[in-house]
Order: C-alpha cells, then sequence, then structure tokens
C-alpha cells in the first residue's frame, strides 16, 4: 500500500470481509428487545439504558399492558411508571425521559411516533442511538448504524475506527460498509459483542474474526 487509496481499498477489502464473515455467523441476527411496533420499540429501548434487554423484557409487558400507546403514557403519573419500570434502575430519570417523550409524540406527531432521525432526536429521552434503533428496527430505514457500547468495543477491537465518540465511531462505520448492511451489521455486532467479543475477557482464542482482527486495545 502505497498511498491513500491503496489503504482505503485495504480497508474497504476487510470491511466486506468482516461483514461477511459476520452474516455467515448470526444470519438471522435481530433485536432482542421484545416489542410490537415503533411505540414499544422506543420504549424498550429508552429502557434498555444500562440495563440488560433480558430485563427490559420482564419489565415491558405489564407496562404496555398499563400504557399501550403514546396517549396513554402521556397521562401517566411518574410514580406509576416508575413502579412499573424500578427494576431496570436508574428509574426517575427513565420515568421522567419516557413521559417527555410521550407528551411530545401526542403534541407534536398526533400520538405517532416519527419515522424521522431529526424529529426522533428531537423527543425527549432519545439520542441518535435510539433513534437509529427505532428507525432501522421498527421502520426499516437505515439512517445509520447503532453504536452502543458493544458496537463501539468491537469497531475499536477490529480496528475498523480510533474514535471514543459514538457519533465519530458511526462515521467511521458508514463510510467503511454499503447502506443496506447497516441495520443488521449493528445486530450482528452487538450480538458478537455479547456471545464472544467480551467486555473484560474476549473469547479470541474461539473467534471467526480472528484472521481479520488486529485486537486493538486487548
Amino acid at each position: 500500500m502505497s498511498g491513500p487509496p491503496a489503504r482505503r481499498a485495504a480497508a474497504a477489502a476487510r470491511a466486506a470481509a468482516i461483514e461477511a464473515a459476520l452474516a455467515d455467523a448470526y444470519p438471522d441476527a435481530a433485536c432482542e428487545l421484545d416489542f410490537a411496533g415503533p411505540f414499544e420499540l422506543l420504549v424498550a429501548t429508552i429502557l434498555s439504558a444500562q440495563c440488560t434487554d433480558a430485563r427490559v423484557n420482564t419489565v415491558t409487558p405489564a407496562l404496555f399492558a398499563r400504557f399501550p400507546d403514546a396517549r396513554a403514557l402521556a397521562a401517566a403519573a411518574p410514580d406509576e411508571i416508575e413502579a412499573l419500570i424500578r427494576s431496570t434502575g436508574f428509574f426517575h430519570n427513565k420515568a421522567k425521559s419516557l413521559l417527555g417523550m410521550a407528551r411530545a409524540v401526542v403534541e407534536r406527531h398526533g400520538g405517532e411516533v416519527p419515522a424521522a432521525m431529526d424529529a426522533l432526536t428531537r423527543l425527549p429521552g432519545v439520542g441518535r442511538k435510539t433513534a437509529n434503533v427505532v428507525l432501522g428496527t421498527a421502520f426499516g430505514i437505515a439512517t445509520g448504524i447503532v453504536v452502543d457500547t458493544h458496537v463501539a468495543r468491537l469497531a475499536r477491537r477490529l480496528g475498523l475506527t480510533a474514535e471514543d465518540d459514538p457519533e465519530r465511531i458511526e462515521r467511521d462505520l458508514t463510510a467503511l460498509f454499503p447502506a443496506s448492511s447497516w441495520v443488521a451489521l449493528g445486530h450482528r455486532l452487538i450480538l458478537h459483542g455479547r456471545r464472544v467479543c467480551h467486555a473484560r475477557t474476549p473469547a479470541c482464542d474461539g473467534c471467526w474474526l480472528a484472521p481479520l482482527c488486529p485486537r486493538t486495545g486487548v
């Protein structure tokens, strides 16, 4: 590799090989939050902050039975929301975010979750990561790649980025991978992070990405 074009070509080829390996390993990877429709996914994703999807899935059935849509949630008492979501942690802040989000959805969007990045990220408690989850998984719209702690960790270890900021990591990833792969790639990286490339003790010896991985920071 004698110059930037050669380096870019090599990076693109390695990214394509990583994408193919992940697709072979996790052909059916999907969001592990239980939901029916954009509203439920938005609520569940807000609840998943610093909490496992499995824990969120134990909480949302009762929450959605009590508050099945944005209008119902917008009219809820904060203490009732807190009681239902307490086990997800940070329940005061999450209840405030859920209530603010629901009221904004009702007031600005007639009770329907908007299918646009700008509109979603203007909702209380909704950042770019949450918006990407909802757009990609509920609406099938690939506006970017979900960058959670797993994706950020794997992107650095795989040498796909040198950044720490989620938005800069996302920028680097979207430059390497085609938009048609963004939604599935996010799911697959998350699943690989949960099953193999753990934060403290990555299972490098049994990892099929090992031939493609420089193990940056490991």
